[in-house]
């Protein structure tokens, strides 16, 4: 669940893009979701996103499939999340860009951990656009790969997350 509260001058999003790549030898894999929940505070700078795991589209069906039943186990962890701060916060007043930090907890597959994760802000006309990328070790939120796949599948997978979010009063 997505929780802060957006009393204050914010910026959301319901169609962020969150995608993901790993790439070995045998087989790259690469997925997306366009339905990532975002919300900034600008006030405070707090930044949060949430993305259903069911959301994410595979090129092939069968990927989908052991992506959700054998290794993320959605119906388990349906979601994952992040939710922290932008550091340092900026002045959201002015367009610009600005290469800012989100420093939180990524939340995945049950397991939280803290990130610190660069970011890029680029504010025009009251609208935001974030563009971020990072690596997830699997092993870091108890994500097992089995002996058998674990050539198809990389221990790492990189992660980006971009999207427009639009001033809400």
């Amino acid at each position: 669940m997505l929780c802060i509260s957006v009393k204050a001058q914010s910026y959301l999003s319901s169609n962020v893009k969150t995608s993901f790549f790993s790439s070995t030898p045998i087989e790259d894999i690469k997925a997306a979701s366009n339905k990532t929940t975002a919300v900034l505070i600008a006030k405070t700078g707090e930044f949060a996103f949430l993305v259903s795991m069911k959301s994410f589209e595979f090129e092939k069906k069968l990927m989908q499939e052991h992506f959700n039943e054998n290794y993320i186990e959605s119906d388990k962890y349906p979601t994952a999340s992040f939710k922290g701060n932008i550091q340092p916060n900026i002045d959201w007043s002015k367009d610009g860009e600005y290469n800012v930090v989100a420093k939180g907890i990524l939340s995945v597959h049950g397991v939280s951990k803290p990130r610190t994760i660069a970011t890029k802000i680029s504010l025009k006309n009251g609208i935001a656009t974030i563009a971020s990328a990072f690596d997830v070790a699997c092993v870091d939120h108890d994500i097992k790969i089995p002996t058998l796949v674990f050539t198809k599948i990389a221990k790492v997978i990189s992660v980006k997350v971009n999207g427009t979010l639009t001033q809400k009063p």
